[in-house]
């Protein structure tokens, strides 16, 4: 027995490049095939798809580096978004989280390649399809989904749920479709007003494309020249409407007319990557804001109490699953490259899936937050005076 353990071993170190005499292999035990660091490539260079343009002379490259650390890194990112997204499904399914709920599965890379480019110090801003932003601006998974269940444990003490999520230099979750734009612009302008060399940016959906207020806000960051990236997420359907029904030009990353623009594809982590890092440069160099539209694409309906299936078929959901998933794409490239391997993948997705279900059992047993905390944080600080109407168990006298 231990004659033939030792030949299996050789031989195996022979396949792996290994020192046999570095392993004993004793009788009984599993002979293990691991793979040391040095196996693996440590960088490689790859084609990404050239981004349409529009008042730009040139754009982004057309190859994108890629160290083996990033690419495990951005991997983790987007499957642990892809894992929550889909665990709050489930907890909606089973009415542990209530109201508003927009996932973000299928639009990992966006998130993922914007936050890949900037620095922790810029300033972001979105609309309510908001989950993963609040995960790559460092929130922990376990606050999100508190936040979900309405937890006194979530990242606004349970009081803001799924559309009302904030962190440092992270500004929402807003619920007002477009309402952000020209807040985004705001925080662009301080950012230029103190001189700090950072920008603002600012998401929004192609459902919002046509509000007046982005026009107003292009035209303001425009004139004064502020450090603002504001980003088109187009995922194809403004609700349960196409782009094409509810839009005259579907080239969003035209629509700022004198503000330069990008059109990008959004399923591409690295390709939203080299873009977002084309614009912050452009911002940065006092060059003004620049528009960039990222082609993506959402699994889930509007809101999970939307199907998504009355406006689209199956067959077409499945197949940009199948051809153009943007983790199944980055996992491609790793494989394909020698910069990672299957078994070391499945450890990861191992470890994201206990992780979250950790979160969920955190955010399940969780007590919610008590009555008497219902009309705290109101204010910043205690009012100087009192308001009526804004303690809800105060006595109102009649002046009549």
């Amino acid at each position: 027995m231990k004659t033939m353990l030792t030949i299996i071993s050789n031989a195996l170190c022979r396949i792996t490049g290994r020192n046999a005499g570095a392993q004993t292999v004793s009788e009984g035990a599993r002979v293990v095939v691991s793979r040391s660091f040095a196996d693996f490539t440590p960088q490689a260079t790859f084609e990404i798809k050239k981004c349409d343009l529009h008042r730009l002379e040139e754009g982004p490259p057309l190859k994108a580096e890629m160290t083996r650390e990033q690419g495990l890194q951005y991997y983790r990112t987007m499957q642990t978004v892809r894992r929550m997204e889909l665990k709050a499904d489930q907890l909606y399914k089973q009415k542990i989280i209530r109201g508003f709920c927009h996932l973000y599965d299928g639009q990992e890379a966006c998130a993922a390649g914007i936050e890949a480019a900037i620095n922790r110090s810029d300033h972001l801003i979105t609309a309510y399809r908001a989950h993963g932003y609040t995960y790559t601006r460092g929130v922990a998974i376990k606050e999100i989904l508190a936040e979900l269940t309405g937890r006194k444990g979530g990242v606004a003490k349970g009081k803001g749920g799924s559309m009302h999520m904030y962190a440092p230099a992270f500004y929402g979750g807003n619920g007002i479709v477009g309402a952000q734009v020209p807040l985004g612009a705001g925080i662009a302008l301080a950012c230029q007003y103190q001189g700090n060399n950072q920008l603002c940016v600012t998401l929004y959906g192609d459902g919002a494309a046509n509000q007046g207020q982005l026009f107003e806000s292009f035209n303001m960051a425009a004139l004064w020249k502020l450090p603002c990236i504001f980003i088109c997420e187009n995922n194809k359907y403004g609700m349960g409407t196409s782009v094409e029904r509810a839009s005259a030009s579907t080239d969003y990353y035209k629509r700022g007319d004198f503000i330069p623009g990008l059109r990008v594809d959004g399923m591409d982590v690295l390709c939203v990557r080299e873009a977002t890092k084309f614009a912050a440069d452009h911002c940065r160099s006092g060059k003004g804001p620049i528009i960039m539209e990222l082609q993506t694409y959402r699994y889930h309906g509007h809101s999970m109490s939307d199907p998504g299936v009355s406006y689209r078929t199956r067959e077409e959901i499945q197949e940009v699953r199948s051809k153009n998933d943007p983790i199944s794409m980055l996992k491609d490239r790793l494989l394909s490259n020698n910069m990672a391997s299957a078994e070391e993948l499945k450890e990861i997705d191992v470890a994201i899936r206990k992780e979250v279900e950790d979160a969920a059992q955190y955010a399940t047993s969780d007590p919610e937050p008590p009555l008497e905390e219902l009309c705290n944080h109101i204010f910043y600080n205690n009012p100087p005076l009192e308001v009526r109407g804004t303690h809800p168990w105060s006595k109102l006298k009649s002046l009549s």
